[in-house]
């Protein structure tokens, strides 16, 4: 995969040597992060960010899940992450991800970096349909779905678990038209 770089940012795969810059992230992010992403707690730290990485390389690799990094594109730091997976090729369509680290939350680092992997799953994996799920009260992320032109399609019931509990989330849809 080549990387997506735009509008100051750089989505590219993970590598090994992204594991430190990841476990950090993480760690900054836990009272925002924490919150919705139940992988995201202190005992995230170097070896299962390189041990997610080990499995991103894998998937990248199988072409079963498409989970990058977002960096800045002046210098090549870590910002967070964003990735395309639970691909149904049966019905073409597919999840999209994504998170930024605390420091660099309220940039508009989601809303420049989701519309970019939305364009690589509809254009260059041929997706008729990309969903956002985001838990109901994460209003932050639900913003920025909004912001990029996702269109709400209502909210269901138990479709999140996060920590061992059923959330409600927010279903989002981009489609090419």
């Amino acid at each position: 995969m080549n990387n997506l770089i735009a509008n100051g940012l750089c989505i590219r795969p993970l590598v090994t040597a992204d594991a430190a810059a990841l476990a950090q992230a993480a760690v900054e992010s836990l009272d925002t992060l924490g919150l919705w992403m139940p992988w995201c707690d202190e005992r995230f730290g170097l070896a299962e960010a390189e041990q997610w990485v080990q499995v991103c390389v894998a998937e990248l690799a199988a072409r079963t899940a498409y989970s990058m990094g977002i960096f800045a594109e002046a210098d090549g730091a870590y910002i967070g992450g964003i990735g395309i997976n639970h691909i149904n090729r049966q019905h073409n369509f597919a999840n999209l991800g994504f998170w930024v680290r605390a420091s660099r939350q309220n940039q508009g680092v989601a809303r420049r970096a989701v519309p970019m992997m939305a364009a690589f799953g509809l254009d260059v994996l041929g997706l008729d349909r990309i969903e956002i799920v985001i838990a109901e009260h994460n209003l932050a992320s639900r913003r920025v779905a909004e912001a990029v032109g996702a269109r709400f399609e209502g909210v269901l019931a138990k479709r999140l678990a996060i920590h061992g509990t059923p959330v409600a989330a927010a279903m989002y849809s981009l489609t090419r038209d």
